[in-house]
């Protein structure tokens, strides 16, 4: 069974990939807008910012790369909802294949597509000026931390892509992922917030992530916040999992 498994999975995998190979804009533009939003912070707002000994471009890239992640997983929900559109799930029903292989397809394809474009982000800070003393075992943190935070947002995109009555409805749900940074430590510190806002900022998922990889990519001590980060990302996997499998079920039962 698991054998079939990672069979089936794979090679539905190739075919979600190769229609994102087809149309590349996808990625270009889920990285096109990080890295107009990492310019013009830096460039326009950066200098009235303080944040200490750390450069305004690494204080704000943790934030910018979960903005990635959030903008790229709309288009898994798009793809599921038009596959369900175009009545390739009713044939994939049909045929002698392990059923859950078809939701992991999607996901290995988003996680893949998020990973080429944070790649891409990291490229274009580092022309910014970002630099990092970190060593290999921080880069890998960092990359654990990004996989799970993908994984959870990814499996959150599918609800949507297999409920939703329009394409607009199954890609609309990312529109308070992209926000929710903005509302945390990603480009301000929560210090200057007012009190409601900063108890909200600093109690929320976001912040912490973006806390943890700033503090492994500058060498400092990350503290209680990585645990609180990998239970948020663990946390929200596991029930927007739950949760997506149920709606599929209910989909093609």
């Amino acid at each position: 069974m698991a054998t079939r498994f990672l069979g089936d999975t794979a090679v539905l995998t190739g075919r979600t990939m190769r229609h994102v190979t087809r149309s590349l804009d996808t990625v270009i533009t889920t990285t096109i807008t990080p890295v107009a939003m990492m310019l013009m912070f830096v460039y326009v707002f950066g200098g009235a910012i303080d944040t200490g000994t750390v450069s305004y471009v690494s204080y704000l890239l943790p934030g910018i790369l979960l903005i990635t992640i959030a903008s790229g997983v709309s288009y898994t929900a798009f793809r599921l909802f038009t596959d369900i559109q175009g009545g390739i799930f009713e044939r994939f029903n049909s045929m002698p294949i392990a059923r859950s292989g078809v939701l992991w397809a999607h996901v290995l394809t988003s996680l893949t597509a998020s990973m080429i474009s944070l790649v891409l982000i990291v490229g274009v800070a580092l022309l910014m000026g970002f630099r990092s003393g970190a060593g290999v075992p921080a880069w890998l943190a960092v990359a654990g931390i990004l996989i799970l935070f993908t994984l959870a947002m990814t499996w959150i995109a599918v609800i949507p892509g297999l409920t939703a009555k329009t394409v607009d409805g199954a890609s609309a749900f990312a529109y308070p992922l992209i926000f929710l940074p903005f509302i945390s430590s990603a480009f301000v510190p929560t210090d200057t917030m007012p009190g409601p806002v900063r108890a909200f900022a600093e109690h929320q998922p976001v912040t912490s992530i973006v806390n943890t990889i700033r503090d492994l990519f500058t060498e400092q001590p990350v503290g209680t916040d990585i645990w609180t980060a990998l239970a948020w990302c663990v946390g929200v996997l596991i029930v927007a999992y739950v949760f997506a499998n149920i709606s599929y079920r209910r989909r093609i039962s």
